[in-house]
C-alpha cells in the first residue's frame, strides 16, 4: 500500500490541488460553505496521507524529519478545524517536493547523457569468418569487432584494418573527431562518424574507460562533502528544536495555530537541499567538459588550492621527446649503436623510443644480465662487452671518463633543454645523444590563467636535469622548478609543503607519479596516463589537455560559491519566516509555506546555474 502511495504521490498532488480550486472557486461564486469544507476536508486528507507515511518511516528509524514536522503541523490545523491551511499546506509541500525532484533530475542529467550513450550491441566476428550482431555484455577480450559508419565502438580496443574518424566527446569531452588507423587505440562509447573499422576488443564492459567514466562519475555525485556532513548532523538536532521551540510557543502563549506555523516555517528544507544541488551540478558539469571530479569533498579542497606541482614529461610537455642532437667519441660507431638500440628496444621509457627512432635500420644483439640503474640508466652485456646507457650520474658510477670536449657538449646539449643518453662500452664513451620535448601549445596561457584564479604557487619537478627543467620553466614563467628529482623526491617535496599549510595539486601522468598525486591535497591526473595514476588521483582530466585545468578549477570555485550562497538563502529566508510570523500581522501558515517551499526551489535553481558554466577565457 505504501509504494502504491508514493508511486501515484504525483497524481495525489493533483487531486489536491483540484479539490481546493474547487473549494475556493465554490466560495467565490455560490458560497456554499459545506462544500467548500469538505472539498478543504478530504484536499488535506489526501495530501496527508504520503507525508504522514513519510514521517513515520522517519521516526521508525528514530529520526525527526521535515515530514514530521509537516505532519504535526497539519494534524493540528485540522483539529483546530483550520481546513484552509492544513490543505495548502499538504499541496504546497508535495508540490514543492515534486519540484525538487525534478529539478534535481535535471542536474544529473550529465550521467543520464553518458549512461545513453553506453553501446548495447556489437558486430562480432564468428568462427565462420561472418560478423553477427550480439548483445555487447557477451563479447570477451580478444574478440574482433566490426564497426560501422555511425555505429557506437562497443569496447575499448585497438584497429585491426581499416580508417576512419570517431567523435570521442563521452570520453574526453572534445566533439572534434579524431582520426583512426591501423594500431589506434579506440574506445567503447565513442561514435565512428565515417569510415569502417575492425577493432579487437582489449577491455570489455564496466573495465572499458567509458564504464570507469561512468562509475566514478556515479559514485562522485553520490558522495557527500564534509559541509554536507556538517549540514546533515546539525538538520538531526535542528529539527527537533524547533519542535521544542514550537511547544515553548504554545505553552507561553496557548496559541496553537502560532505554534504550527512556527513548525512549518522552521523546516530546514532549503538548508538540507542546497549544497547536494549545488556538488552534483558541479560534477555534472565537469563530467561534460571531459574533467571527473571523484567526489564532493574534492570540489572543496581543490576550490582552496594556492599551489600547483607539476610533472613535466606529458603533463606540460607533449610527452614524445625526439632526438635534437648526437656526438661520437668513436671512429666506428655502428657497433655501439647497434649495442644501444638492443638495450633500447627492452625499455619503454619515453627516452628510449625516441632513440630507436632516430638509430632506425640496426643490426640487434642478444642483452644479458639486464641492470636498472634507478634514476640513473641500464646496465648490461651485449656479446662480451659491459654497456651503460643512461645520464653523466651513470657514467661516473660506471667510472666512465668524460673528455673536456665531451663535458662541454654535455652542457651544450643540456643548456639547449636537451636530456643526456650517453653511451659506453667497457667504460669508454661512444655516442652522446640530446632528447628534447615539446612544450604543450597554449600551457603559457592556461598556467596565467591558473594564476588569475588564485593559484600563488606554480611549480616543476622534474627527473630531468636541471638545465632542461629551467628552460622549460623560464619559457612557462613558472614559480619555482626542480630537476633531477626522484620519485620519492617528489612525494617528499609535496609532504614539505603541506607541512607549509599549503593546500596542494599536483599534476601528473605516470606511475611515478603515483605517490605524490595520493599525498597532494588534490591528485590530477592526465586521462591518457597510466591506470594507477588514475585510481589514485582526485580529477582526471580525460583529453590531457592541460587547458582544461583552469576550467575544472574556476568550476570549483564557482561550486564552492554557489553552496555559500544557497546555506545564505536557506538561512535567511528561515530567519525571516520566524521573525515575521512573530512580529507581524500578515504571515500565516499558507504564505509561510509558499515562501518556505520558493526558497527550495530558489536554492535548485541556483545550483543549477553550474551546469551551464563556463571559464572564461
Amino acid at each position: 500500500m505504501q509504494a502504491y502511495i508514493f508511486k501515484n504521490k504525483n497524481k495525489i498532488m493533483l487531486m489536491s490541488s483540484i479539490l481546493i480550486t474547487i473549494a475556493f472557486i465554490n466560495k467565490w461564486t455560490i458560497g456554499n460553505m459545506a462544500i467548500f469544507e469538505v472539498a478543504l476536508i478530504i484536499a488535506s486528507i489526501l495530501g496527508a496521507i504520503p507525508i504522514a507515511l513519510q514521517a513515520y518511516q522517519a521516526l521508525s528509524v528514530k529520526v525527526i524529519s521535515i515530514d514530521v514536522l509537516v505532519t504535526i503541523a497539519v494534524v493540528g490545523a485540522f483539529l483546530i478545524q483550520n481546513y484552509e491551511e492544513s490543505a495548502i499546506v499538504t499541496f504546497l509541500f508535495l508540490f514543492g517536493a515534486y519540484l525538487e525532484q525534478r529539478t534535481l533530475n535535471k542536474t544529473r542529467s550529465a550521467i543520464k547523457e553518458l549512461t545513453e550513450m553506453a553501446p548495447e550491441s556489437a558486430l562480432k566476428q564468428m568462427e565462420n569468418g561472418e560478423f553477427e550482431e550480439i548483445d555487447v555484455d557477451d563479447v570477451d577480450e580478444g574478440d574482433i569487432l566490426l564497426v560501422k559508419t555511425g555505429a557506437k565502438v562497443p569496447v575499448d580496443g585497438t584497429v585491426l584494418t581499416g580508417e576512419g574518424y570517431i567523435n570521442e566527446a563521452s570520453i574526453t569531452g572534445e566533439a572534434v573527431p579524431v582520426g583512426k588507423e591501423k594500431d589506434s587505440k579506440v574506445f567503447a562509447g565513442t561514435i565512428l562518424e565515417n569510415g569502417t573499422i575492425q577493432v579487437i576488443a582489449n577491455r570489455v564492459g564496466e573495465d572499458t574507460t567509458f564504464g570507469k567514466i561512468i562509475e566514478l562519475v556515479e559514485e562522485a555525485q553520490d558522495s557527500k562533502s564534509e559541509a554536507e556532513r556538517f549540514i546533515d548532523r546539525f538538520s538531526k538536532y535542528y529539527t527537533p528544536v524547533v519542535l521544542v521551540i514550537a511547544l515553548i510557543i504554545w505553552a507561553i502563549s496557548r496559541d496553537i495555530e502560532l505554534a504550527i506555523t512556527i513548525l512549518v516555517l522552521g523546516c530546514p528544507g532549503a538548508l538540507v537541499i542546497g549544497v547536494p544541488v549545488s556538488n552534483v551540478a558541479g560534477i555534472g558539469n565537469g563530467a561534460r567538459y571531459g574533467i571527473l571530479l571523484k567526489g564532493s569533498e574534492v570540489i572543496s579542497d581543490f576550490s582552496r588550492t594556492d599551489t600547483m606541482i607539476f610533472d613535466k614529461t606529458g603533463t606540460l610537455t607533449i610527452g614524445n621527446p625526439a632526438v635534437s642532437e648526437t656526438k661520437y667519441y668513436a671512429d666506428e660507431t655502428d657497433e655501439a649503436l647497434g649495442y644501444l638500440a638492443s638495450i633500447e628496444r627492452e625499455s619503454d621509457h619515453p627516452l628510449a623510443k625516441a632513440v630507436l627512432q632516430e638509430i632506425g635500420e640496426t643490426t640487434f644483439s642478444p642483452v644479458e644480465n639486464t641492470e636498472v640503474i634507478k634514476g640513473g640508466g641500464i646496465v648490461a652485456n651485449i656479446n662480451g662487452h659491459r654497456v651503460a646507457v643512461g645520464n653523466i650520474a651513470l657514467m661516473e658510477k660506471e667510472n666512465v671518463s668524460l673528455s673536456e670536449h665531451a663535458q662541454k657538449d654535455a652542457r651544450e646539449f643540456e643548456q639547449k633543454g636537451n636530456s643526456l643518453v650517453l653511451t659506453s662500452v667497457d667504460g669508454e664513451l661512444k655516442v652522446m645523444m640530446g632528447v628534447r620535448d615539446q612544450i604543450r601549445k597554449g600551457v603559457k596561457e592556461d598556467l596565467q590563467r591558473l594564476k588569475a584564479l588564485g593559484v600563488k604557487n606554480l611549480i616543476m619537478l622534474s627527473g630531468d636535469n636541471q638545465g632542461t627543467v629551467d628552460l622549460v620553466s623560464n619559457e612557462l614563467g613558472l614559480t619555482k622548478a626542480y630537476g633531477n628529482m626522484l620519485p620519492e623526491d617528489k612525494a617528499e617535496y609535496v609532504k614539505k609543503l603541506k607541512k607549509e599549510g599549503r593546500i596542494v595539486a599536483f599534476v601528473g601522468d605516470g606511475v611515478n607519479d603515483s605517490p605524490s598525486l595520493a599525498l597532494a591535497d588534490i591528485g590530477i591526473a592526465m586521462g591518457s596516463g597510466t591506470d594507477v595514476a588514475i585510481e589514485t588521483s582526485d580529477v582526471v582530466l580525460m583529453n590531457s589537455d592541460i587547458s582544461r585545468l583552469p576550467h575544472a578549477l574556476g568550476l570549483t570555485k564557482a561550486t564552492a560559491r554557489n553552496m555559500v550562497q544557497n546555506i545564505l538563502i536557506a538561512v535567511g529566508v528561515v530567519l525571516f519566516l520566524l521573525i515575521s510570523v512573530l512580529f507581524s500581522e500578515w504571515m500565516n501558515m499558507s504564505i509561510g509555506m509558499l515562501l518556505h517551499e520558493g526558497s527550495i526551489l530558489i536554492v535548485i535553481l541556483n545550483g543549477m546555474r553550474l551546469l551551464r558554466y563556463q571559464q572564461k577565457k
